[in-house]
């Protein structure tokens, strides 16, 4: 299944009481990315191939390939026997940027956090957000209430990210989804940066866990809030303190957990 939509097969539904029934259910798409920069092989990611163009300018911004999307031209997305291909020209600092993590990729294993270059990367300082004002509770609990809405691809088959831009009173700007969240996120910074948002104006929303890399890509991407579903990790939250990253996590339909208002100390 290469496209973006869902695709329909059939299983057993076995219940308690072990009767069971044939079902029909419809998969989320999950297919190999690979992505090319200036003709050099750089990445290959698991995703749901939708928004590609996004995901192109919101993996290239996050990896620090591109300091503006303007830095990106020229993408081309073919779909492959095995998969799809994006391909994209980097201008500026990308080019050495790429150079170097071609070079030095044959160190790395699939999580991306092997070796001592890979650990001082996760170290890495992250820009210092803007002050804000935080957002008010009851602008999560609107959106949260909407975000179903924009989720087409989770509505039909229960196993899908979405990445949400969410304007201070609450309504949803923006939305991306993806199988994988990471990927959910780049589609999401991707569109923003395309069509001029200022992600400080707002908060980003984000169903995934609350790793780290969720973290580290709202803060590199010039975001002030970021909201989760579930909880953050210990790693997750001292990287939001250093960038000034007010954090909300535990978001419920009538409750929010304000983790981080982002006024401590912050990374100089």
């Amino acid at each position: 299944m290469k496209s973006g939509s869902p695709t329909l097969a059939e299983a057993r539904e076995i219940r308690a009481d072990g009767s069971e029934q044939p079902v029909t259910r419809e998969w989320v798409p999950e297919v190999p990315i690979a992505l090319e920069f200036n003709g050099l092989s750089y990445a290959v990611m698991m995703g749901t191939p939708a928004d590609l163009e996004d995901f192109v300018r919101g993996f290239a911004l996050n990896e620090g390939l591109a300091r503006q999307v303007e830095d990106i031209s020229g993408i081309a997305i073919a779909e492959v026997e095995n998969g799809w291909i994006l391909r994209a020209t980097l201008a500026g600092l990308g080019i050495e940027k790429l150079t170097e993590r071609v070079r030095t990729r044959v160190a790395e294993s699939s999580c991306g956090l092997c070796g001592i270059e890979n650990l001082e990367r996760v170290a890495q300082k992250l820009p210092t957000g803007p002050e804000h004002a935080l957002a008010e509770p009851e602008a999560i609990f609107r959106a949260l209430s909407r975000l179903r809405e924009h989720q087409p691809l989770a509505r039909a088959t229960g196993a899908a990210h979405a990445a949400a831009f969410v304007a201070m009173d609450g309504t949803i700007r923006h939305a991306r989804e993806d199988v994988g969240r990471h990927n959910a996120m780049d589609k999401l910074i991707g569109a923003l940066a395309l069509a001029g948002e200022d992600p400080a104006q707002g908060f980003i929303l984000s169903s995934a866990r609350c790793s780290y890399e969720i973290v580290e890509k709202a803060a590199r991407a010039g975001a002030a809030q970021l909201v989760t579903i579930s909880l953050p990790t210990s790693m997750a939250v001292e990287r939001a303190r250093a960038a000034g990253l007010s954090l909300w996590s535990l978001a419920r339909d009538d409750s929010v957990l304000l983790v981080n208002d982002g006024s401590g100390p912050r990374s100089d």
